[in-house]
């Protein structure tokens, strides 16, 4: 290949680029990417020390950018993080706390329960979402993968496969389960778009990757087999395909010269425990409020603006809408609880903040109206220390993935005991008691009812 034709595409982008820099009098605001993996576990990847399982592009990501090992989503369920990620907010405020209604009280497909459903998607409409947000600032969206409330349209985005809810198969993201699993050409397609436009862009690519079915290429199954049962070796085989992917999302960015002014961020939506018996999840995994379903790396990627590091602060999902916004140079809502990061990440300034905070509700939303009759824990990191608070909310089904049978304070110190084995609670009565009234300030709960004495 001659010299000339490698400059051909680094000097069409800068010709697409030029008007737009002349007429605002600033450097072109940058795309913006998130890669959402779904129902993986926060040491299943080679950056973060799993001896088997290979993510070379994930791990690239990581290298080149900040990795947060110790990040979090607030809820361990992937409706509510993924109504976080679109506003911003805690699952308790924006009011999509589970999954459905909850059966028990309307028959699944009835009229009521689908009124019930169709009110839970109406709850978007209480925010701007990051995407109309990004629109106001000039920005073309693009939706794949997992989306639960509506259609593309109906969340923000100007593009995008999910159809939603009432058409069929809305529940998850009907067509928009497509991408990954049968490849990214939507992906390729918006961002052609983008570049004809000369707009930028975001990108929410959330395949249903590396959830069930657990049904990976031969190929990548063969390579775990080796001695492990089926399960293990199937969710292994999904973790890699997931990371294939992701990286076939940044060769699309590479290819077209958008790679050099994006930024990416990477997280999974909640984690995930494999059960080597079955292939289900492990007791403390998804849905859970223990690491196993809180806990995600977070990684925050953008060449030449983020220098790279890994970093031991505290992180959570309630920072990406701030941040991101910050870097579009968008306005972000006043009410945000979560941190624009963007001054840290570029200046490498510690992040003024010791303590996340963090609840969950039941699969099945008993009231849709009052979160606090589905509400199961509540817990809070500063530091070493995680505090967990067990309620009194209804489950109904899942009983056995909550089975509350420690009702009174869980205390654990995540430096020495990472896998939550060890209450200290009657060791720390002070630390309990410091933390319990931390999560009372930040959330009063005047409904249900917790055991604060260990």
């Amino acid at each position: 290949m001659s010299k000339s034709m490698v400059l051909i595409r680094p000097l069409a982008l800068l010709c697409l680029l030029l008007p737009l820099m002349i007429r605002t009098g600033h450097a072109a605001p940058p795309n913006i990417v998130l890669l959402l993996s779904d129902d993986m576990a926060w040491t299943d990847y080679g950056f973060m020390g799993h001896p088997d399982i290979q993510t070379p592009n994930l791990d690239k990501l990581a290298a080149e950018g900040v990795v947060f090992p110790r990040g979090y989503v607030p809820t361990g369920l992937c409706r509510p993080a993924l109504a976080t990620l679109l506003t911003g907010h805690y699952a308790s405020t924006h009011g999509v706390t589970g999954n459905d209604p909850s059966p028990k009280y309307a028959a699944k497909d009835s009229d009521l329960f689908n009124q019930r459903r169709a009110k839970l998607i109406s709850y978007l409409q209480r925010f701007e979402t990051l995407p109309q947000a990004l629109g106001k600032a000039g920005y073309l969206s693009h939706q794949s993968g997992k989306l639960w409330e509506g259609s593309y349209q109906y969340a923000g985005f100007t593009h995008g496969m999910t159809q939603g809810f009432p058409n069929k198969g809305g529940r998850h993201g009907d067509v928009g389960l497509k991408i990954g699993r049968e490849g990214i050409q939507p992906v390729d397609d918006f961002l052609d778009i983008a570049v004809q436009e000369e707009k930028p862009f975001f990108l929410w690519y959330a395949p249903f990757l590396p959830h069930a079915p657990h049904n990976p290429p031969q190929r990548l199954l063969d390579k775990y087999k080796n001695g492990r049962p089926l399960t293990v070796a199937k969710y292994y085989a999904m973790c890699e395909w997931f990371d294939e992917t992701a990286g076939q999302v940044m060769d699309s960015l590479k290819s077209r010269g958008l790679d050099e002014n994006t930024l990416v961020v990477y997280l999974t939506d909640n984690g995930w425990i494999q059960d080597p018996e079955k292939s289900g999840y492990a007791p403390r995994s998804k849905q859970t409020p223990y690491e196993g379903g809180v806990r995600t790396p977070i990684i925050y990627w953008m060449p030449g603006k983020i220098q790279p590091s890994r970093r031991s602060e505290l992180a959570t999902s309630l920072d990406i809408v701030p941040t991101m916004l910050a870097a579009a140079g968008a306005t972000a809502p006043a009410d945000l609880p979560g941190l624009n990061l963007m001054p840290n990440l570029t200046n490498g300034t510690p992040i003024a903040r010791d303590t996340i905070f963090g609840e969950s509700f039941a699969h099945d939303i008993a009231d849709i109206e009052n979160p606090q009759a589905s509400l199961l824990y509540r817990w809070c990191i500063e530091g070493k220390w995680k505090l967990l608070l067990t309620y009194d909310g209804e489950v109904n089904r899942y009983k056995s993935t909550h089975p509350r049978t420690e009702k009174g304070p869980q205390l654990f110190d995540l430096n020495a005991d990472p896998t939550e084995l060890v209450n200290l609670a009657k060791d720390h009565p002070e630390v309990v008691k410091r933390l319990a009234q931390k999560i009372n300030d930040w959330y009063p709960v005047t409904e249900r009812k917790t055991v604060l004495v260990p």
